[in-house]
């Protein structure tokens, strides 16, 4: 039976090209680029020019690149190193309610460290309205993170407008851009943003790696302690081989980048205008605004969700119901 992979939001299969180009650093140069030997420092020369690699699609510095294991990381990394660099600055942070759970779940933890959040509520196309964001900034907000489009229906935020907000009032901007990065071509200093996380799994590259792009002067607590890796902003020996392949399947998206998008657009488009017609009882979530090309979602009256996936896993067919991080979670989706 064919297998119909359709859940590119929750990971992508690793490109054959990443994978030759990530194998020598698993079996030949192996070794530890914090050690002072030619081994050691062959495998650090290869991180630096990752590094390179990947702040030249950002248009940033390369000392504004922090490697992490994950977009999960790199979220809590970015808030959590906010909040308690500049506590003395205030105690008050925004988010949106549809966040993904690595955002969500940390500021629901840090409402229990003492800090006073707001939610912001989104409209029926899940866009954040700028006047509520405008009025929910206080004198004591240090702190806004809101993702650049969601991974449940692909709705696209309003992220330079909010920059410009953020910028304006001296307040901290993090973008969760895990599902944009590899789609679209992100320049965070024109859109005003302070801190972006990244992950390579969501586009054709190796699971276990991501980052974050940190503003230089942007002061974050230390998340991991050990070592000095990463200019002593996260400690732990560094994932060569996941950092190269980073490098590399973000060098294939840019490539290939405007052909996949209309592609991707035109197919959604045609699935949607087919399933509609055959299925009167669908509604197509976030229609009438920008989404990401290659994601739809879809409400069916009367269909249990969780069933329906296991029925069209049985023909071979996966899709998903929410995120994956929440796949074991039977409740409603919160996107939803």
């Amino acid at each position: 039976m064919k297998y119909i992979y359709l859940d590119n939001n929750a990971t992508t299969k690793i490109d054959n090209r990443v994978i030759d180009k990530m194998l020598p650093y698993i079996t030949e140069n192996y070794g530890n680029p914090s050690a002072i030997y030619s081994l050691g420092q062959k495998a650090k020369k290869e991180i630096e020019e990752a590094r390179y690699d990947i702040a030249s699609y950002f248009n940033v510095n390369n000392d504004e690149i922090v490697f992490t294991s994950c977009g999960s990381e790199s979220n809590n990394m970015a808030i959590k190193g906010i909040v308690n660099s500049y506590r003395d600055r205030g105690n008050h942070i925004i988010t949106t309610e549809i966040e993904h759970h690595s955002v969500l779940d940390v500021f629901k933890f840090l409402e229990k460290e003492g800090f006073e959040v707001t939610y912001l509520p989104v409209d029926k196309n899940g866009i954040v309205n700028i006047d509520v964001l405008k009025s929910s900034i206080r004198k004591e907000t240090i702190l806004v993170s809101v993702m650049y489009a969601n991974n449940e229906i692909g709705t696209i935020q309003p992220i330079k407008e909010i920059g410009k907000i953020t910028t304006e009032k001296n307040i901290f901007f993090h973008v969760d851009a895990v599902q944009v990065i590899g789609k679209y071509r992100i320049f965070p200093k024109e859109l005003g943003i302070d801190l972006m996380s990244f992950s390579a799994h969501k586009f054709h590259g190796p699971k276990g790696i991501g980052g974050l792009y940190v503003k230089r002067g942007v002061k974050l607590e230390k998340y991991i302690h050990g070592g000095k890796q990463e200019k002593n902003r996260r400690a732990g020996t560094e994932n060569v081989a996941g950092i190269i392949g980073m490098a590399k399947a973000l060098e294939i998206a840019y490539e290939n980048m405007d052909i996949n998008n209309k592609e991707e657009q035109e197919l959604r488009d045609y699935f949607e205008e087919k399933i509609l017609k055959a299925i009167p009882e669908i509604y197509i979530n976030a229609k009438n605004v920008e989404r990401l090309p290659g994601t739809t979602s879809l409400t069916i009256k009367y269909v249990e969700g969780e069933s329906l996936l296991l029925n069209l896993d049985m023909k071979g067919i996966a899709v998903s119901s929410g995120s994956a991080c929440a796949s074991s979670d039977l409740n409603a989706s919160h996107v939803l």
